[in-house]
């Protein structure tokens, strides 16, 4: 049962959040928040945030839905960042100027799901 988390607004720069969630996609859910909690990237912080809260919000389906729940199991499926609203600001210049600055935003995304089962291979049959 896979089960999504979204972090919207994040004032962290897109590019550098990219930079984290390639770090944990299609890691275990657990290798991934061991990465992030010592990952030196201040992005690290709220990507980690999100992926706890897709761990519990699979938690909580897979308890509506009757089933067992194994953390051990849950793989990070998806982890996007897409560009949220730009808030721009303006900063004083030489000779009267103003020069713009923008603060991005980010919209976190974490898909995490159960990895699938891997069939039992066996060597029986095969000639070498």
């Amino acid at each position: 049962m896979e089960a999504m988390a979204k972090a919207r607004f994040v004032r962290v720069t897109p590019q550098k959040a990219r930079r984290v969630v390639d770090l944990v996609r299609g890691k275990r859910a657990e290798d991934a928040l061991a990465v992030l909690a010592f990952a030196p990237q201040a992005a690290s912080e709220p990507v980690r945030k999100v992926v706890q809260s897709a761990i519990a919000n699979a938690r909580v389906k897979a308890g509506e839905a009757g089933e067992a729940f194994d953390e051990r199991r849950m793989v990070v499926q998806a982890a996007y960042v897409d560009e949220g609203p730009t808030l721009k600001r303006f900063r004083p210049r030489a000779q009267g100027r103003a020069a713009r600055i923008n603060k991005r935003t980010s919209h976190i995304t974490v898909v995490v799901a159960p990895a699938p089962e891997r069939a039992a291979t066996s060597t029986r049959g095969r000639s070498s």
